[in-house]
């Protein structure tokens, strides 16, 4: 149980992530306890025990996609050999969480956007830093919400930053010139989201000089530019909200579709 613990708290602290599985009802199921806690590692590997060999083998497997969807949800143990996340009247359920460090947000460009999405990011939790090259602009007092602020020449403060599967970027500047030389930067480092504003003629053109230039065009296939999901927006608040909800998606595995629903019987007639 030690053993487990202190695995918890390296991945907390920025060591590689798990996932943490803890019995919460052990529904017909009598060899289970309240609290019985399993580890699983990326490479399956496994600490402690849910109580049973089967369901213990279940979550390892749950846990592949756990991973990618950063989850901590409740999963219900439906039927033999079945996990659902539908609440299940009466069924085991266990709660699935993967544990690791706060995702870093790095916002390129400290202008109206860049600060509200800041606000945003540092509102869902994520390690903000924002950088500009302009002293007036990478400012903390302008930006209370940032972790860290950046004052620097964009493609050196890039390079320096460390940026791997855990790290969401966007950029933002106050120019083409200045989005394209961060992007360069910030192309085959490992990032979990690049992201780039402007229309998609401008963005386009980006795209094609640097696959001309010889940068892998699965790479740049990845980028998401135009940037953010279509709601109309138009005020820097609005166009950080659209952005981050795009994050968002990526990170937890949605899909964008609006969750409107009616049941037959409440719909207009017709």
């Amino acid at each position: 149980m030690l053993e487990l613990t202190q695995r918890l708290v390296d991945a907390a602290e920025g060591g590689e992530p798990v996932v943490l599985a803890s019995i919460l009802e052990p529904g017909p199921n009598s060899a289970l306890q309240p609290g019985n806690r399993m580890l699983v590692e990326r490479s399956g590997n496994r600490l402690g025990t849910l109580g049973d060999a089967g369901l213990d083998g279940l979550i390892a497997g749950y846990a592949l996609g756990a991973f990618v969807r950063h989850a901590a949800e409740t999963v219900y143990l439906a039927g033999e050999g079945q996990l659902t996340t539908r609440h299940t009247q009466d069924a085991t359920s266990i709660y699935v969480e993967v544990v690791e460090s706060k995702p870093v947000f790095l916002v390129v460009g400290a202008g109206h956007i860049g600060r509200a999405l800041a606000k945003l990011g540092d509102f869902l939790d994520f390690h903000v830093a924002i950088l500009d090259d302009r002293e007036d602009f990478a400012d903390s007092e302008l930006v209370p919400e940032a972790d860290q602020v950046i004052c620097d020449d964009f493609e050196h403060a890039i390079d320096n930053f460390p940026i791997n599967a855990n790290t969401y970027i966007v950029m933002v500047t106050r120019g083409h010139r200045q989005d394209e030389l961060s992007l360069r930067r910030s192309l085959g480092r490992g990032a979990a989201y690049v992201g780039m504003i402007g229309s998609k003629r401008r963005t386009s053109a980006v795209l094609e000089h640097l696959r001309d230039e010889g940068f892998d065009i699965d790479e740049l296939a990845r980028v998401r530019t135009p940037i953010g999901l279509d709601i109309g927006a138009e005020t820097p608040e609005e166009i950080a909200i659209s952005i981050m909800a795009e994050i968002v998606m990526l990170r937890r595995g949605g899909t964008g579709t609006p969750m409107y629903y009616r049941r037959a019987d409440l719909r207009p007639p017709g």
